[in-house]
């Protein structure tokens, strides 16, 4: 943590002074808790659940799409994440139900500072260290996503590309494998001289075709199309 961080201020503070702002900005408006539906998007405080009162709830279309638990400033808040989960689980029952009995899609914990991540739908799903909150549009879009369903479209879809090498297919199927793992991060290492643009390309080619990324431009879907054109009979420069 920085040295010009307080290491005595309070939660209330911290809340107030680092936290809220960094919500505000993520156009979650403040709305105060009642038996009426609440404003779309918005946050509650200390929102009920079974478990106790949660610091944060966030509200989308008139549910819960996220929970977040707030610490003081002084404190490390990686590891809090599974009290934002431990008051998911307290939710009453409503249209979120993921693994583990989560009844909202996603989870933060923050102390104004740094703010960790984590997407609760899929247990396979791994802790992350974002810059800022999430906006409504951003978790609406996520929710909207279903990367199982675009992974099974992308093992589906054949390796039968005239050009492709058996190396470069096994490389493209490890790649795959580890997106359907839920790996944020991969290495993939190939000696000169081995198409390593060419295999690149084919993989941005699949993950596009699949659907495994939404927000691409159309245009790169067919700019890869074109390149990979079986019409022709000339082999692609690598």
């Amino acid at each position: 943590m920085p040295a010009s961080l307080p290491l005595n201020e309070a939660e209330w503070l911290t809340r107030k002074r680092r936290i809220d702002p960094r919500l505000d900005a993520a156009k979650w408006t403040f709305a105060p808790r009642s038996d009426n539906a609440p404003p779309n998007p918005c946050r509650t405080e200390e929102q009920p659940t079974a478990n106790g009162p949660a610091d944060y709830a966030l509200w989308l279309d008139g549910h819960v799409v996220a929970i977040v638990e707030a610490k003081r400033v002084s404190r490390d808040t990686r590891n809090v994440l599974s009290q934002a989960e431990r008051y998911a689980l307290g939710l009453p029952h409503g249209p979120y139900h993921f693994a583990n009995d989560v009844r909202a899609p996603f989870l933060y914990a923050t102390n104004g500072e740094e703010i960790w991540f984590r997407d609760a739908r899929h247990p396979k799903n791994r802790v992350q260290l974002i810059a800022q909150f999430h906006t409504p549009d951003a978790l609406r879009e996520m929710l909207d996503r279903d990367v199982d369903a675009a992974c099974e479209r992308l093992a589906q879809l054949p390796h039968d590309h005239p050009w492709l090498r058996p190396y470069q297919r096994d490389a493209s199927v490890a790649i795959e494998q580890a997106i359907a793992d839920r790996r944020r991060r991969m290495l993939l290492a190939m000696a000169t001289g081995t198409g390593k643009t060419f295999t690149i390309v084919y993989q941005i080619h699949r993950l596009l075709k699949a659907g495994i990324d939404r927000m691409a431009r159309p245009v790169m879907l067919e700019r890869c199309s074109a390149a990979f054109a079986t019409e022709s009979t000339t082999a692609p420069a690598r």
